[in-house]
């Protein structure tokens, strides 16, 4: 990229639900995200949602705040942006869906164990966490 962003590719491989749902399904996600030089990120995740449904998460505003409580390795993160896929018969197990968008914010916690590799867990309002692994592409 050159100027100074950083282009991450993501993928979860496990999320765990706070509540028991028997129609809960595995959840997989893939993503790409960028991080600019101010703190600004931006970036989009594509998974199948909890009921198996094909479901994206395009945030166009987030941050990240490193070196949390002095510790140089732990990043805070935040994104906001548009949700889609949560469709008929689950369209109200996300607030403000309209037509399957509705929509999202995350907060997360990033350890970066090498520069640009990070282990991170989203918190996915109050319905889930999402374990994820951060690999730079430049």
């Amino acid at each position: 990229m050159g100027n100074g962003n950083l282009l991450s590719f993501q993928v979860s491989p496990y999320t765990r639900h706070n509540t028991f749902d028997e129609e809960h399904k595995r959840v997989v996600a893939v993503g790409l995200e960028r991080e600019y030089p101010t703190g600004k990120l931006d970036g989009i995740s594509l998974f199948r949602n909890s009921f198996g449904q094909p479901s994206a998460y395009l945030y166009p505003w987030g941050g990240v705040y490193h070196s949390i409580g002095g510790i140089r390795p732990l990043s805070f993160k935040w994104t906001a942006g548009l949700l889609y896929g949560y469709k008929e018969p689950y369209e109200r197990k996300v607030p403000l869906n309209y037509k399957g968008f509705s929509p999202g914010a995350v907060i997360s916690l990033a350890y970066e164990v090498k520069p640009g590799w990070a282990v991170q867990v989203n918190m996915l309002g109050t319905a889930a966490f999402m374990l994820q692994f951060n690999a730079p592409l430049n």
